[in-house]
């Protein structure tokens, strides 16, 4: 078969093809532009889904009437400029958009009407492209003093075959709100209107610039909950500056759809941005639960590629290990600023399960007694049929009671890590002094144990149900964290060193990765070109599978760039380690046993979760209380 030059509309529907996949691709590109317009206001309609009709309606400097014809055309654009060469520099990118290629794309597709008043000029002017024909300008009325309305009628109409691949117009019009919701994320000062099928289903007025009004910006989009479980982010590292907000480890979701990322305003899907908040998150959560973050990542356009593909959804970096560090060192400094503090919902969720009763039915084995002259002071229980009157039933027994009184530290608790008063990483060898009320410690003074597992504790104005195994675990696991950084971990050599047949790349970044794993206990080599020899593992992980481990290594370095298996493997030995080292379930407590378990928690970081992601604790405020009983 003779090679043969494509016709401009095959090109064109090529092109079409990898810029505009589905509505929601469209629009992205035609928002883009709007954002690189300068548009404070954008409104963005979408019918059936987008293949019947979408609008996108922007108050920004429009196009002037001269260029109109130019704007449909593949590859003009006016956010590239040449220099006195005349040549163009595609590693400083500032646009969301700069290819030229979205407008002429969908024209070839889809009936394309673009209407435009510029700033400069008095009249407004439309232009048509249909199937990839261009139509002659027109004068048109336009509603605003400058702007653009572009109107997209039959996506896909002239390339019948792709409407075949469409999903449901639900689906779809649920992939375009998803798209806007991503850009209204990144550009909280830029006010957006979201219509789907005639309902307005999302309107966003614009917030001032800066962490309060991006704040308020997610908590529209994303839920008050995680407006009150989110952890600011601000961290600057050689010129690049992460921020944004990440949700506290108990804020956790059951997949990764929460996670949020930009790059200079661009939303992106980056494996490595991706893999970053799986690792700093690894010690927090169990594999099946997810961090929730909307995270903003400002580099030098020299530093990042946006020209990996013609969506701009993937970027590449330059200096990759130094924009995983500023994240992982963001997140961790946020997190372990946290504290012991535990998400909003694990108490709304508390509260959600009591359910209120107004008719006490105990069955026909017990009727009350006649009520006693005495008040309740008098009263002596129950009258049984078989049984003379006995004290209340359950008043005496319980796993332990603490009296109002509060008991010195003085008596040595019988559980001897409690027995020490001092913080659980080692680091305050003073014993603790209590010179201020004990209520009036973040979680308060303990009460009493209840089901030998659960110690009450009360606040200045609350409660405080505490998971006593729960708690002590992630006691002990931060301990055996702070030991492992303080020294290098315990290694055991092999009998005979195990080689491991990878892929030559595979082996490659196994190699080159020698001194970070070797950190973590793991001494590898290379081995030749398509493989490494392993002479160390790390003793904590026994008699492990050599083989299974390096290759799991091997695929997190390819997806993540980070050795995350054997850090997670580390990570739940610490955890299986502190699980059997830590108070038991059912063991009674002392009241100084309580109070120790107490402000050893209020002194340790991340204290307000489990090594699997669970609540520790629920704290319920007095004004839940009242709203229980009906006294709000």
């Amino acid at each position: 078969m003779p090679i043969r030059r494509l016709s401009p509309e095959t090109v064109n529907r090529i092109a079409a093809g990898e810029v505009v996949e589905r509505p929601a691709s469209a629009i992205k590109e035609l928002v883009e532009n709007a954002i690189d317009a300068g548009g404070s206001n954008i409104e963005i309609q979408a019918d059936g889904g987008g293949l019947s009709r979408i609008l996108i309606a922007d108050d920004g400097k429009g196009i002037p009437r001269a260029e109109l014809p130019l704007a449909v055309e593949r590859h003009a654009t006016s956010k590239l400029e040449p220099d006195d060469a005349g040549d163009v520099d595609l590693l400083r990118i500032h646009t969301l958009g700069f290819r030229g290629e979205a407008l002429p794309s969908i024209g070839s597709v889809a009936r394309l009407s673009i209407t435009t008043r510029s700033r400069d000029e008095t009249e407004a002017w439309a232009i048509t492209v249909e199937g990839g024909e261009t139509r002659p300008l027109a004068p048109a009325p336009f509603p605003g003093p400058h702007g653009a309305r572009v109107e997209v009628r039959d996506l896909f109409y002239a390339t019948p075959a792709r409407l075949k691949f469409m999903k449901s117009e639900r689906a779809e019009a649920m992939a375009i709100s998803e798209e806007i919701k991503r850009q209204a994320m990144a550009h909280e000062a830029i006010a957006f209107t979201l219509s789907l099928d005639g309902k307005i289903t999302l309107r966003l007025p614009a917030e001032h610039p800066g962490d309060a009004g991006r704040l308020r910006r997610l908590s529209a989009l994303l839920g008050r909950d995680f407006e009150a479980n989110a952890l600011l982010i601000d961290q600057e590292r050689d010129g690049v500056r992460l921020s944004g907000y990440a949700g506290l480890p108990t804020y956790s979701r059951g997949n990764a759809a929460h996670q949020y990322l930009f790059v200079n305003g661009r939303p992106v899907k980056d494996r490595l941005l991706q893999g970053a908040l799986r690792g700093t998150y690894a010690d927090f959560l169990a594999r099946d639960r997810h961090p929730a973050a909307a995270l903003f990542l400002d580099i030098d356009p020299l530093y990042v590629d946006v020209n990996v593909h013609p969506a701009k959804a993937e970027v590449r970096f330059r200096d990759p290990a130094l924009v995983r560090g500023l994240i992982v060192g963001a997140l961790r400094h946020a997190l372990h600023a946290a504290g012991h503090r535990a998400s909003t919902t694990v108490t709304a969720d508390a509260l959600s399960s009591f359910q209120p009763h107004t008719d006490l039915n105990l069955g026909p084995a017990y009727s009350p007694s006649p009520p006693s002259t005495q008040g309740f002071s008098g009263w002596t229980g129950w009258s049984q049929p078989a049984a003379a009157a006995q004290v209340l039933p359950g008043l005496n027994e319980r796993s332990a009671r603490v009296e109002p009184s509060w008991p010195e530290f003085g008596n040595a608790p019988a559980y001897p890590d409690l027995a020490n008063r001092h913080s659980p990483l080692g680091t305050d060898p003073s014993p603790l002094v209590t010179p201020q009320d004990p209520l009036d410690y973040p979680l308060g003074a303990a009460r009493g144990q209840l089901h030998a597992n659960y110690i009450v504790a009360q606040t200045r104005d609350g409660l405080v149900i505490v998971d006593q195994h729960a708690a002590h675990e992630r006691l002990v696991y931060e301990r055996m964290k702070a030991q492992m950084a303080e020294g290098s971990v315990t290694r055991q050599a092999l009998l005979t060193p195990e080689v491991v047949d990878l892929d030559p790349a595979e082996a490659e970044r196994v190699a080159a990765k020698a001194e970070e794993l070797a950190e973590m206990g793991l001494i590898v080599e290379a081995f030749g070109a398509g493989a490494v020899l392993v002479r160390e593992t790390p003793a904590m992980l026994g008699d492990t599978d050599v083989q299974g481990l390096i290759r799991d290594i091997a695929d997190d370095l390819a997806e993540h760039g980070m050795a995350l298996s054997l850090k997670e493997r580390l990570a739940a030995i610490c955890g299986t380690m502190a699980c059997h080292g830590s108070v038991r379930s059912g063991r009674v407590l002392s009241a100084p046993e309580m109070n120790a378990l107490l402000r050893q928690m209020e002194a340790t970081p991340h204290s307000g979760q489990c090594n699997h992601g669970r609540p520790t604790y629920v704290e319920l405020k007095l004004h839940d209380l009242e709203k229980l009983f009906g006294r709000r």
